[in-house]
């Protein structure tokens, strides 16, 4: 019987302020996929929902290059495919699209080969990290929730998953305009003063104990001194609109690589006012989402005609 697979990836917010490159939020908006191994060679490739119109339909489709990455890795052929993708998390917005596909690939790929060969945790990670480039956006996506990850010089990309405390309530909000990862990376500077090296280590510290126990020290907790300053002269608009939630006292970063903006409020009440200062501040239309932090991480489950749909 031909063999099926439904993965389905959450949405992330990378850096979170002060933590670049190292922590990381899943967000309850999802890419769902499902992969179908073909009778023979081939690739068909159908995609709707977000990206539709722009991603590639053969085989340099990233979710498709993340498949034939774990193959190879493994010592396996992958077969021919078919790949019916519906996309809901956002491209070039800083909302982690490229991780979560990359996620999705490595996934069916874990749920295609079940029963020859098991791909665990760590495999998943570093694969995805090799692929990505850092592991700070393909952690959350892989595991859930709030994820400090960071690469070993002799084990690799490791991470740590934490729940984060019930209070805190994001609020992510996305332009029409878009932003290159690459772009946003290349405005960074080499060398940062230590005076600023020092100010993100104690800023990171506590986040994440923000995050996980005391949400009124949000505001304080994502000041960062490393990336977004330095970012801001390409996103005018995504500065100035988190400028302006900061000095009402919103814990307000860029989300990612931007343009997005995200808002980790102190309670869900709080994220109206702070969508009615988003809708007066600037003449970008921003469109408000207003999310859950997602808990589960990638998932992937057999999809075959007749099966129970175990998750694998």
């Amino acid at each position: 019987m031909t063999r099926s697979v439904a993965v389905r990836v959450p949405a992330t917010s990378a850096n979170l302020g002060p933590g670049f490159d190292t922590l990381g939020l899943a967000l309850s908006v999802y890419d769902e996929l499902v992969v179908t191994e073909l009778p023979g060679p081939g690739l068909e490739i159908s995609v709707s929902g977000e990206g539709a119109e722009d991603v590639p339909t053969d085989a340099s489709h990233l979710v498709v290059r993340a498949m034939a990455y774990a193959y190879e890795a493994f010592g396996r052929t992958m077969p021919g495919v078919r790949l019916e993708a519906v996309n809901a998390i956002p491209h070039g917005r800083g909302m982690g699209s490229s991780g979560a596909a990359v996620v999705a690939g490595l996934l069916a790929a874990k749920g295609l080969l079940a029963g020859d060969v098991e791909i665990g945790e760590d495999a998943l990670l570093r694969l995805a990290t090799e692929l990505e480039g850092h592991p700070d956006n393909v952690a959350p996506a892989l595991f859930g929730g709030l994820t400090i990850a960071w690469v070993d010089e002799r084990g690799g990309p490791q991470h740590k998953k934490l729940l984060v405390h019930r209070g805190v309530a994001p609020l992510v909000f996305v332009p029409q305009f878009t932003m290159s990862t690459s772009v946003a990376r290349g405005l960074d500077p080499l060398q940062v003063p230590r005076e600023d090296a020092v100010f993100n280590l104690s800023r990171s510290a506590l986040l994440v104990a923000a995050l996980t126990q005391s949400p009124d020290l949000l505001l304080a907790a994502t000041e960062d001194k490393l990336h977004q300053s330095y970012r801001a002269p390409a996103m005018i608009e995504t500065d100035k609109l988190v400028r302006a939630l900061r000095a009402e006292g919103f814990a307000a970063v860029i989300s990612g690589a931007g343009p997005s903006v995200l808002v980790l409020a102190d309670g869900p009440g709080r994220r109206l006012e702070a969508a009615r200062i988003a809708a007066s501040t600037t003449d970008t239309p921003w469109d408000a989402r207003m999310l859950a932090v997602d808990v589960r991480g990638g998932m992937v489950r057999d999809h075959t005609e007749g099966s129970t749909a175990t998750v694998i």
